[in-house]
């Protein structure tokens, strides 16, 4: 179903950045057009790509109302492409996205209605695990019913692809402007303001394992993380190894079992 009006907010922002995606965008949108709720926008932020994927996302918007593509002029990373789609957005729930993962189709349905059921202001779901392919691994990952601060400071149980947040109870939200880990301290954030995370216990996503990605570097990733402890939240060294000692058993714990 497609929207003819933009005049009426949408109750949902999908946001999502996007680069070099022309292998998987498409299918990403089109798990998006594929919910079985309808009241969304998608706005979806190209940085700078060097490949099709601006022409793909274009294509999608000329044909459905509901989804923008905006290009930024320089490539600036994944923090300044969600803030600039999270300024342009204008829902009251934002659900994050990134180009090469996909939902199922009843994720915002559930996901919603989790979320109003609970009153909740920041929640996350399981999410199954794809390769390049869109091939089921057969790994899942389970989350708990709630995540507190201190619980994501010893792992980062929340998949960016599964947070819906509700900005009528959070205000205004945007992600700190480093290259990874943008969305770790936004959950960091929000937990230290009293909004602990909610877990819907059910696989509603798709998160594509692709070789040679930002995420999949688990030694950068090791050293970011190692930096957010020490300069971001500011924890003194005793804690800072305390939860990075953590942070490494349940990264060894999880990717061992994938």
């Amino acid at each position: 179903m497609t929207s003819d009006k933009l005049e009426v907010a949408p109750l949902v922002s999908v946001i999502t950045p996007a680069y070099n995606a022309e292998r998987f965008i498409a299918q990403t949108i089109e798990s998006v057009i594929n919910q079985s709720f309808h009241d969304w926008e998608m706005i979806i932020v190209d940085d700078c790509s060097t490949d099709r994927t601006i022409s793909i996302i274009k294509d999608f918007a000329n044909r459905d109302r509901r989804i923008q593509a905006i290009q930024l002029s320089d490539n600036s990373g994944a923090a300044i492409a969600r803030n600039e789609a999270i300024n342009k957005s204008r829902g009251r729930y934002l659900a994050f996205l990134d180009s090469d993962d996909q939902w199922l189709p009843e994720k915002l349905e559930k996901q919603l209605g989790f979320m109003k059921e609970k009153g909740a202001a920041f929640s996350f779901t399981d999410y199954i695990f794809i390769d390049e392919t869109g091939k089921e691994t057969g790994a899942v990952t389970e989350v708990p019913e709630c995540v507190s601060y201190k619980d994501l400071l010893k792992e980062n149980m929340i998949g960016c692809l599964t947070v819906m947040i509700d900005r009528e109870k959070t205000g205004y939200v945007k992600m700190i402007d480093i290259r990874t880990r943008q969305d770790y301290v936004l959950w960091l954030e929000l937990c230290k303001r009293g909004f602990n995370a909610l877990g819907l216990q059910e696989p509603l996503s798709k998160y594509r394992v692709v070789e040679g990605s930002v995420s999949s570097n688990k030694m950068k990733m090791a050293k970011q993380n190692w930096k957010v402890y020490r300069e971001i939240e500011k924890l003194n060294l005793v804690k800072s190894i305390w939860y990075f000692l953590n942070y490494l058993y349940f990264k060894v714990r999880k990717y061992s079992a994938l």
